[in-house]
């Protein structure tokens, strides 16, 4: 009764379109589902989110799930994840690329999972990092461990999106820093991030997470400028 009261006064809609769910859907509506632009990413090792580092960073595996267009439905997901607090749609995203993934784990055995950090400030006035929820479903799917305190951001900065490249790069190496600790060296890091754009935040946190002694870097993004 009280779930129905709930229902009927604050109707669930889908984080994508922003239509009423049926009783069997949640998060999503299945014409979304049908209709995410997925990249297939995890298939090719030379794609385009592999080639965003070339001469940059060297990594073992890049992907993201979904292509990100302006004013697209994956634009309306993430920002309702980043802004409206609607952690479940991390979770959802998350255990749908795990099934992507698995297949990928048995032959990049990837150590630990690290999402890119908020400075303190931020998630003070977030409440939560947004790629928290797709990190942790990644780690209980693939049996991976999350960790969120061994990379912290130090300096904050305003919103990369409304940088240039040169904005973006510039001190890049000052943004990040890692908590030092022997027990992570030799590690396979996979780095978890909501949307790659020019890759400049990923080789700012790369670069912190390769002070490690013989440190390698992955990363799996939910969504890519497309």
């Amino acid at each position: 009764m009280i779930n129905y009261l709930i229902n009927l006064f604050f109707p669930k809609v889908c984080s994508g379109c922003k239509t009423l769910l049926l009783a069997n859907e949640s998060v999503f509506c299945t014409n979304c589902r049908h209709e995410m632009p997925l990249t297939q990413y995890h298939l090719d090792s030379d794609n385009q989110a592999v080639k965003k580092f070339y001469g940059r960073i060297e990594m073992q595996h890049v992907s993201a799930f979904l292509y990100f267009n302006k004013k697209g439905m994956v634009q309306e997901i993430i920002h309702n994840l980043k802004y409206k607090g609607h952690e479940e749609i991390g979770t959802v995203l998350g255990n749908w690329y795990s099934e992507d993934l698995k297949e990928l784990k048995l032959n990049i055995p990837f150590d630990v999972i690290i999402p890119v950090p908020l400075h303190k400030r931020k998630f003070k006035e977030r409440g939560y990092n947004q790629v928290a929820s797709f990190g942790k479903a990644l780690s209980n799917n693939l049996n991976i461990p999350y960790d969120d305190s061994i990379l912290y951001r130090k300096k904050y900065s305003k919103t990369q999106s409304k940088k240039n490249l040169l904005g973006r790069s510039e001190n890049i190496e000052n943004i990040f820093d890692v908590h030092f600790t022997e027990e992570n060296n030799h590690k396979h890091f996979l780095i978890v991030d909501d949307v790659l754009t020019t890759g400049a935040t990923i080789e700012a946190c790369s670069r912190a997470l390769l002070k490690f002694p013989n440190a390698k870097i992955s990363v799996v993004c939910m969504a890519i400028a497309n």
